[in-house]
């Protein structure tokens, strides 16, 4: 993707579905016809493999990546065999034990899987610890536990919440903990409320803390947590899915420290580390539990009886039956790069988030959000002239709130970027940009604080 293209063509809804025939039809289309359907959709769509589409926490594309991905299409394997897999199957246990291994268990014992994306591994994280603690859940249901409760920072991607609701816990009992000025869990308050659950007859069981949040890019007191973990048996959970990529720089994987004394962890290769969408790991230290936790035993697929080993038909201990082969993607990346590829991939990232962070402080009109961000999560007011000085006004905040969505109007009606914005708690609108795609430089750095100030200089609120 050239820098000079457009990030995005935009056209409201209705455009789009007079520009594209969306409709099936009984007949066949043509094929000049499918060709023209083809550039439309791509015309259409956002290039997240654009250099300056840097609004979410995944972007770029990664040729080797790409590759992987292609080859997982063209093959069509659905891993949950060795009989139908056999490659693919013993690809995911070797790149998830050098997984583990990366975040600090001895050997890479433990297990882990594949899966299809951060949420459903932090619902694994609950169904595992649930498990853990009350194997009768898995035959006899919710009506065989006390009420289960689970904590995690009110900053915390909403997965683990949801997830709470979808598993009949209930969301009212996933408890949200404070979080201090920098985004991270505060643990007193942690301690406070696992109490206040005892005081209440409730039951805790699990802590999820996180590696990176999705906003803050915070990286949660791992150490402290895990204290509390051991004082009152709780199961930690690290939902390291953003941050987990900064393991394989040893400049950066302090930020991460604690990660070791977790029970699971959640890490997708597609955001820090720039795999394909999508790639999502669920790690665990024990050995057993997602099988016994899972397994149906369907007699079908897992025969016992068959001629090779089946210890290496590991498809029972998913929720899923049929499964991409996400693996290769990554596989292929790690075989086509090395270690030391990703980590000089991490450190490009962190330089370019330094660097950004160096030019607008400084710089008329922008105002850091945090003065020192930990990841690549840089997020910032842009004031346009119009508010500069009128901090002391009543209405100030007022307005201020409504700059962030009209330069992002701007932006993506000229296709010039992509870059996202949000509250947060008694925050006005900011703007978060994410640095995720290697490929850029400092030279982009200033490029983007230059554009900020071309969309918004002269707005007026």
């Amino acid at each position: 993707s050239q820098r000079s293209a457009k990030v995005v063509e935009w056209a409201a809804p209705e455009e789009i579905k007079k520009a594209i025939d969306l409709k099936p039809r009984d007949g066949p289309a043509s094929h000049d016809q499918l060709l023209g359907l083809m550039a439309d959709v791509a015309r259409y769509s956002v290039n997240t493999g654009h250099p300056y589409f840097v609004n979410q926490l995944f972007s770029s594309v990664d040729p080797y990546g790409l590759i992987g991905q292609w080859l997982t299409d063209a093959l069509n394997p659905s891993v949950y065999t060795f009989e139908v897999a056999p490659v693919f199957t013993l690809m995911e246990e070797e790149v998830l034990k050098e997984m583990r291994s990366l975040v600090g268990w001895k050997n890479g014992d433990g297990d882990g899987i594949f899966c299809p994306g951060g949420s459903i591994a932090n619902g694994y994280a609950i169904s595992c610890a649930r498990f853990y603690y009350y194997p009768d859940i898995k035959t006899k249901g919710v009506y065989a536990v006390p009420r289960l409760v689970l904590f995690t920072s009110e900053l915390a991607h909403y997965s683990t919440k949801k997830m709470a609701a979808f598993m009949g816990i209930g969301s009212d009992n996933c408890i949200l903990v404070k979080a201090d000025k920098l985004g991270k869990m505060d643990a007193e308050d942690l301690e406070v409320k696992i109490n206040e659950a005892l005081d209440d007859g409730a039951t805790p069981f699990l802590v999820t803390a996180t590696a990176g949040t999705t906003v803050y890019g915070a990286f949660d007191p791992l150490a402290q947590i895990s204290s509390l973990c051991k004082k009152y048996n709780l199961w930690l959970h690290v939902d390291a899915a953003w941050g987990g990529g900064a393991l394989m720089s040893k400049k950066h994987r302090h930020l991460l420290t604690g990660i070791e004394l977790a029970d699971s962890v959640t890490w997708n290769p597609h955001k820090l580390l720039a795999a394909p969408q999508q790639c999502s790991t669920f790690l665990i230290k024990h050995k057993n539990v997602l099988k016994d936790g899972h397994s149906s035993n369907a007699k079908y697929l897992f025969q016992k009886d068959k001629f090779y080993d089946t210890s290496y038909d590991t498809g029972d201990k998913h929720i899923q039956c049929g499964r991409r082969a996400d693996v290769l993607k990554f596989w292929f990346m790690w075989k086509a790069k090395g270690s030391e590829g990703f980590e000089q991939h991490i450190d490009t990232l962190f330089d370019n988030a330094k660097h950004f962070v160096y030019l607008i402080r400084n710089r008329e009109g922008y105002r850091l959000v945090i003065e020192e961000p930990e990841c690549t999560n840089i997020m910032f007011w842009y004031i346009p002239k119009c508010l500069r000085g009128c901090e002391n006004e009543p209405d100030y905040k007022e307005r201020l709130n409504k700059v962030a969505p009209k330069i992002k109007e701007r932006m993506i009606k000229e296709g010039s970027m992509m870059v996202t914005y949000q509250p947060q708690g008694d925050l006005a609108n900011f703007f978060r940009i994410v640095f995720q795609n290697s490929a850029l430089d400092h030279k982009d750095m200033v490029y983007f604080a230059n554009e900020f100030e071309r969309l918004g200089r002269d707005i007026v609120v």
